[in-house]
């Protein structure tokens, strides 16, 4: 009877420590951030140190589900987004942030170089106070820089109606190298930013 009870204590006692190294070990954050075409937003944060994963969606919209073919008429209210899991051990949610700034042009309503329409919008979903805090300072700050001549008019909005876009969205950039969307408009954002020191070459 002893040793049934020094072992379920055993047991318990690993169960308990695996969980709390598991805590430490995952302690991510998401970020959900639209910059225009969602390709041009995964593939950014593809190469950022500290980011576990990028998932192109739409959020924001008039239904909780929705299909590119759909958000491409620019009537669904959606906003294509990039879900992005990141460590915050390696880097913080006013990081991502700032790096959001940077990759696209914040100054522009409804378009992003010739993509025009409310699915591009810049637009920034919070999930919680803290990170709608955080949004609303980063954006005073960005304002302040003067890296953007123009005023921002980026969108902070709670999260709504978000779901995962099609599966051949993901990876879509390095999937997909070769194809005119990527080959003039992507890599050109891509290359300027690695030379800027933004982001890292893949």
């Amino acid at each position: 009877m002893v040793n049934t009870k020094i072992n379920y204590f055993l047991i318990i006692t690993f169960i308990f420590f695996s969980f709390i190294k598991g805590q430490k070990m995952t302690e991510t954050g998401i970020a959900t951030l639209g910059g225009g075409c969602f390709w041009c937003v995964e593939a950014v944060y593809q190469r950022i140190d500290g980011v576990i994963s990028v998932i192109p969606g739409y959020a924001g919209g008039k239904s909780k589900t929705t299909t590119y073919k759909e958000i491409c008429t620019g009537k669904t209210g959606h906003a294509e987004v990039a879900k992005i899991e990141y460590d915050k051990k390696i880097i913080s949610y006013k990081q991502i942030l700032n790096i959001f700034w940077q990759a696209h042009d914040p100054t522009t309503i409804d378009r992003q170089g010739n993509d025009i329409g409310t699915q591009y919008r810049s637009v920034i979903y919070y999930y919680n106070d803290e990170q709608k805090k955080i949004a609303t300072e980063s954006k005073i700050e960005a304002d302040k820089s003067g890296y953007w001549k123009d005023k921002i008019v980026t969108e902070i909005a709670e999260i709504y109606n978000y779901s995962d876009a099609e599966d051949y969205h993901n990876d879509y950039y390095d999937n997909n190298p070769n194809q005119p969307y990527c080959v003039f408009v992507i890599k050109p954002k891509l290359d300027k930013l690695v030379e800027k020191g933004v982001i890292e070459s893949k």
